[in-house]
């Protein structure tokens, strides 16, 4: 059975050096592939599998370094190098938007009158800028204080998360 290739980002290491990245399911799970292109002709390829999920800093940079390593010296520092910087601007990316739904999820303080109203609008915003975000299966069965007290927590986090990566 043959999978496609879905979710392509092409990366631009510099004006000879460009790589192109593909998600692609498998049998066991799925996996992500690399392609090095040197002005614009097709020098090199590499896949890295998973089963459930990566931990990366940002997709496909486990292949981005693994493509890296099978390359002369030069050019493994030239990938890494921008493996590093792109990994920095995605962080700066991540910032902006862990600030942002903070500041939206705080602004229930201002649009709501009552603190049920309050911690809807916290929750509802919370979820919609963070899709990973779990809330606990009793969470219906809380006082209201208590889901203010966690919802606030949350908010505190993301702006102390962000004040911690920009010093």
């Amino acid at each position: 059975m043959a999978y496609k290739l879905e979710n392509e980002k092409n990366f631009h290491v510099n004006d000879n050096v460009s790589i192109t990245c593909h998600y692609q399911n498998t049998s066991y799970g799925f996996r992500h592939l690399a392609t090095l292109y040197i002005n614009g002709f097709k020098q090199d390829q590499t896949s890295k599998a998973y089963y459930n999920r990566t931990w990366e800093c940002f997709t496909y940079e486990s292949v981005l370094n693994k493509l890296a390593d099978r390359q002369n010296k030069e050019l493994e520092q030239t990938i890494k190098n921008f493996v590093i910087d792109y990994q920095k601007i995605d962080e700066q990316e991540i910032n902006k938007k862990f600030g942002m739904i903070a500041n939206i999820a705080s602004l229930g303080n201002i649009f709501a009158d009552n603190q049920k109203d309050k911690n809807s609008w916290k929750e509802r915003m919370l979820k919609a800028g963070v899709n990973e975000l779990d809330f606990p299966d009793n969470w219906n069965e809380l006082s209201e204080d208590e889901k203010e007290n966690r919802l606030d927590k949350v908010i505190e986090q993301c702006n102390q998360w962000i004040k911690h990566q920009n010093n």
